[in-house]
């Protein structure tokens, strides 16, 4: 007898919802990285980001019963996560006692040639909704309608933001190359 695809993917969340931790590793697992990437995105540090998955991950296990398809599996992952990292944010009672920033290193290194256009600067000078916007359409290539999923927001402002932020990201860069 052969199981349908569909039929196995069925199988294989309710089996993950039972508690088994394989179903459940083949369901999110792939996701994971996915996840780490738009959690450094959003909170600029791979410590939290780190957490910030951790905790998106114990989150998803706790409401797979929650999941209304094998399809959606992905967008409601990264929005675990994207939540996770606004809660994280919120939650930053601890960053008043951290000590001064340590300078990063890799500013030392840096030739003149590459410090005159420095993208990661000028993305880092957009708001954190722009950035999310910006990498989730660009780098992880999701259509629209799932970065307006994961940032809780309408299509068409998922595309009014991420145009925004191209716009004012020319403009960063055309400042600086001036």
């Amino acid at each position: 007898m052969v199981i349908a695809p569909s039929a196995f993917k069925t199988d294989l969340v309710s089996a993950a919802i039972a508690g088994d931790q394989v179903a459940f590793d083949t369901l999110v697992g792939p996701h994971i990285e996915t996840g780490f990437r738009l959690a450094t995105v959003m909170l600029r540090d791979g410590e939290e980001a780190r957490d910030a998955v951790q905790e998106a991950c114990f989150t998803a296990w706790k409401k797979l019963s929650q999941l209304r398809s094998e399809a959606q599996l992905r967008p409601w992952f990264l929005t675990i996560v994207a939540n996770q990292c606004r809660d994280f944010r919120r939650t930053r009672w601890w960053s008043i006692v951290r000590l001064a920033e340590v300078r990063d290193d890799r500013e030392a290194r840096r030739t003149d040639v590459e410090s005159e256009i420095d993208l990661d600067r000028e993305l880092r000078t957009l708001p954190r909704r722009q950035r999310a916007a910006l990498f989730l359409f660009f780098y992880l290539d999701l259509p629209l309608g799932e970065v307006a999923g994961i940032l809780n927001i309408s299509p068409q402002a998922a595309k009014s933001l991420v145009h925004r932020a191209v716009v004012q990201l020319r403009l960063n860069l055309a400042e600086v190359v001036q």
